[in-house]
């Protein structure tokens, strides 16, 4: 047990399980995903077979059982899989899109959404950002109307991941004209409605093994029922979600980091030049040394930080500081081990450029590095 408190006899056995289908399952197919542009949606529906989906969800909703450390193994072993868009599209069915559900969803709306997500039936994806509006969440303008039984909406989400093949969306729309973060609600949105529709297919420099859309809504009638949450509090309730999305993130990018420093050592030792491997040259040791430094400070306050919120805490500075620390540790990381691999490590041949790609989204996603300094500065109580 390398890491007490947070991991147990049990963590090991489902990090085994999940190691195993990642090389077997995935691993192999990721290059064929990656030039399709998405995973096979079986790939999702085997995961739900495996139990992957709602590790931490109760048994009740269809779920394993487990604590929050289960999600962190997920998402350190998917890391593994050598490219970043299909753990980050599992982490939108599990740990973004569906929570909210759980949390302030009705039974019938766990039994429609929840469910049928954590068995690989449905995919899901999560509908925030917008043309105009990304990291202001306050000034999204994507509208509902309340007509009799029914709500009406319309607008435009952009950067949506799953969103091309999503089965529903957890939307969130102005559902009055009060300024700011007043009169924002959440709504489940089934994506085959008659008016919503895929602007577009986003190419993107990376993750490319998850697809991702722009969604328009063009007067999309769903029943009151769809309504997640209690209406004008919608603000509040995807903050909440947003810091199990960093949390999850940094998790991720650690365990990013990990892989990618794991690739380099094995590549510096084997690698020769001027008649030794270049491991053994003083520069490239002291960085391999300082890599794997930076990264296990990054994995100890990650750690102690998802402690805090599996105990129900949520620690929002500390949070946002794991993920600010993570994200760009990744970076760091993947950037020297590139490095590292020389010519090479510029090759499509070589799995260190992908991982290259695919780990810059994080200092954007979920929350820049800017919007994270400015959280953190709040909290440390320095003025506007």
């Amino acid at each position: 047990m390398p890491y007490p408190p947070f991991f147990t006899e049990e963590h090991d056995r489902l990090r085994e399980a999940v190691r195993r289908f990642v090389e077997k399952e995935v691993a192999p197919y990721v290059d064929e995903w990656e030039e399709k542009g998405e995973f096979p949606k079986d790939i999702l529906k085997r995961m739900g077979e495996l139990g992957f989906l709602g590790l931490r969800y109760p048994e009740e909703v269809g779920g394993q059982g487990g604590d929050y450390f289960c999600s962190i193994v997920l998402a350190e072993e998917l890391a593994r899989c050598g490219a970043g868009g299909f753990p980050m599209a599992v982490a939108v069915q599990t740990e973004m899109a569906t929570p909210p559900i759980f949390q302030f969803g009705t039974k019938e709306q766990i039994e429609r959404f929840l469910t049928p997500a954590i068995r690989g039936e449905k995919l899901a994806c999560l509908g925030i950002t917008e043309p105009d509006h990304g990291s202001d969440v306050a000034g999204i303008e994507t509208r509902a109307y309340r007509d009799g039984n029914e709500w009406v909406i319309r607008g435009r989400k952009m950067f949506i991941t799953n969103g091309p093949r999503a089965d529903f969306i957890t939307l969130v729309a102005r559902t009055s004209d009060e300024p700011g973060y007043r009169g924002i609600s959440l709504f489940l949105v089934e994506l085959d409605r008659p008016g919503v529709s895929v602007g577009r297919k986003l190419d993107k420099v990376g993750m490319r093994s998850s697809d991702t859309a722009e969604l328009i809504f063009d007067d999309v009638r769903v029943p009151a029922e769809n309504l997640l949450g209690e209406e004008g509090k919608g603000f509040y309730q995807i903050m909440w979600e947003l810091q199990g999305e960093r949390m999850i993130a940094a998790a991720g990018c650690v365990a990013t980091a990990q892989y990618a420093y794991e690739l380099a050592l094995q590549y510096a030792k084997e690698r020769r030049q001027f008649g030794r491997p270049v491991a053994h040259f003083q520069t490239i040791g002291h960085l391999l040394a300082e890599m794997a430094t930076q990264i296990e400070a990054c994995r100890q306050f990650t750690y102690s930080v998802a402690y805090r919120f599996a105990q129900g805490e949520v620690p929002v500075k500390e949070i946002s500081m794991a993920k600010l620390a993570a994200a760009q540790t990744a970076c760091w990381v993947a950037d020297r081990a590139l490095q590292i691999f020389g010519g090479n490590g510029y090759m499509a041949e070589y799995p260190i450029e992908r991982i290259w790609r695919d780990v810059r989204l994080n200092r954007i996603g979920a929350g820049t590095d800017e919007i994270m300094k400015e959280i953190i500065a709040k909290a440390m109580g320095l003025p506007d």
